[in-house]
């Protein structure tokens, strides 16, 4: 029974934007304002707005990112959960088959390591042919996994 009315109380939000870091702060004033509507604190939203920024760049970084990201925020009385992915793939400016040198790799495992620090669960997948899907999860202050 209890599931059944957290089921009944979870909002979903979907927001679709160009893979560019100039749609960036669209992403995050908009999963500011879903954490907004929960009870979130001010220094937790700040910390989702900064985990959903670097969750975007790291996809825009990505060698073969899509034209698009699919931002989806979903509401739950526990709290928010957000998943971030690419929209379809294209070969960018980049020579096929390059890999990111080290320095690269160091700048998007500090980006992972942020994001871990400032969420309370994250699983991801980044596949060089299908793109990345990054879901991330904030609970409210007393509230259980």
């Amino acid at each position: 029974m209890k599931q059944a009315v957290e089921q009944l109380s979870t909002d979903l939000v979907e927001l679709r934007i160009p893979s560019r870091a100039e749609w960036v702060a669209l992403a995050r004033l908009a999963v500011a304002a879903v954490a907004n509507r929960l009870r979130f604190s001010i220094e937790d939203i700040e910390d989702i707005k900064l985990a959903v920024a670097e969750a975007c760049t790291a996809v825009i970084q990505h060698e073969r990112h899509g034209e698009f990201i699919d931002l989806t925020c979903e509401t739950s009385s526990n709290g928010l959960r957000v998943r971030v992915r690419d929209a379809g793939r294209q070969a960018l400016s980049r020579e096929n088959g390059k890999t990111m040198d080290l320095d690269e790799a160091r700048i998007a495992g500090l980006g992972v390591f942020l994001i871990r620090t400032l969420m309370d669960e994250v699983a991801y997948d980044v596949d060089p042919e299908a793109g990345t899907d990054l879901v991330m999860v904030k609970r409210l202050q007393g509230a259980t996994a």
